[in-house]
């Protein structure tokens, strides 16, 4: 950790991606508990839609939910080439970037198992080893960074490409002892087979999938990288807000045609999920630019940089510890006294103490980097 000035922090950044970050993070870090609280409130065909769209699919299909991963890690890839840019326009060697890169997926990995991998437990037989967002993050960034440092622009598209369809080929031609091959249900697919065999004692017992996944990760992260190209590119603002939402429009739609043949399924990150989620990913970072860097419009996305600019930290901070519990000393008493709207008032109450300690944080100019 270290205090940055506010020249060092603010110099050439995009406030929509920190921006975009902080809305992503704000549903992980409160803005379920906000929004299921006011869902509580009143029981309505339009409540009840919006109840649904709070939690992941079962299996096959999509909901608003299942874009918070991909998002969070879609963002990572933007950053890369402002960041990479940087250190090596300060003269950092590839070698000093690459060390750089190893420790930050080394780091990164090791808060995902003390996130949700149960370390803290110190329990040998409840270990978790690849279960969490932030290993997904870093398995996807360490491929990512190899194909950015080492590839131009037309090879890194086609090695993206490549990871898509030879995880649909893997997925659809390597037969699974006990079910064959082609098989997507939750417990004959190679992904999860793969995570038992691999994993054993510390596979977490889940139908997600990890390892064979951590190359539609990568792919996902990659969608971010070329959005984040574009953006340090030469092109002029309209423009880029034109490729963006053009890229994202293209890669819904064949994310979608894609799912009828290879289902879009967030547990294994299909190929088709990859295309799906980042189309969407990236209609949300044109608008986002749109709006705030082309358009100047940027007071209202000031709580969302706050969340944004301290990520990591808020993230792990939340897998944790429950800030609500915190907010019940200030809330608590009320809360017999107002039912139905104690579960929003109590969600309310813990995502504002969460986010008063980011605003003194942001204030102090004090962020967390790794």
């Amino acid at each position: 950790m270290r205090k940055q000035g506010q020249s060092e922090i603010f110099t050439g950044r995009l406030l929509s991606l920190d921006a975009l970050r902080g809305f992503d993070m704000f549903w992980i870090i409160g803005g379920d508990w906000i929004f299921a609280g006011l869902c509580a409130v009143s029981k309505n065909p339009v409540t009840e839609a919006i109840s649904s769209q709070l939690r992941h699919a079962k299996w096959e299909g999509f909901r608003s939910w299942d874009l918070i991963m991909p998002l969070f890690l879609f963002i990572v890839g933007a950053a890369m080439p402002f960041a990479f840019g940087k250190r090596l326009e300060k003269g950092a060697s590839k070698k000093k970037l690459y060390l750089h890169i190893v420790k930050r997926f080394a780091i990164l990995f090791f808060l995902g198992i003390v996130a949700q991998g149960n370390l803290l437990k110190f329990d040998l037989a409840e270990l978790d080893l690849y279960c969490n967002t932030l290993q997904a993050i870093a398995a996807g960034y360490l491929i990512a960074s190899l194909i950015l440092l080492n590839f131009n622009i037309k090879w890194q598209i086609g090695l993206t490409s490549g990871i898509l369809l030879v995880f649909w080929a893997l997925m659809t031609w390597v037969p699974v002892p006990g079910h064959g091959a082609g098989v997507f249900t939750s417990k004959g697919n190679l992904a999860i087979y793969l995570d038992k065999l691999l994993l054993g004692p510390f596979q977490d017992g889940t139908n997600y999938s990890w390892i064979l996944s951590s190359l539609t990760f990568a792919a996902t992260v990659m969608l971010g990288v070329f959005a984040g190209q574009l953006l340090s590119s030469r092109k002029s603002q309209w423009a880029k807000v034109a490729w963006l939402a053009g890229a994202g429009a293209g890669c819904l739609l064949m994310g979608w045609i894609w799912g009828f043949a290879f289902p879009v399924i967030k547990h294994l990150w299909t190929s088709s999920f990859v295309l799906f989620s980042g189309g969407i990913c990236l209609l949300l970072l044109a608008l986002f630019y749109m709006v705030i860097d082309v358009k100047g419009w940027r007071k209202w996305a000031f709580g969302f940089k706050v969340i944004g600019m301290n990520a990591i930290l808020v993230y792990m901070a939340t897998r944790l510890f429950d800030f609500r519990l915190i907010g019940d000393v200030f809330v608590g008493g009320l809360l017999r006294f107002i039912r139905p709207w104690d579960g929003f008032v109590r969600g309310l109450a813990g995502f504002a103490v969460i986010w008063l300690i980011l605003y003194w944080m942001y204030r102090q100019r004090t962020f967390i980097k790794i």
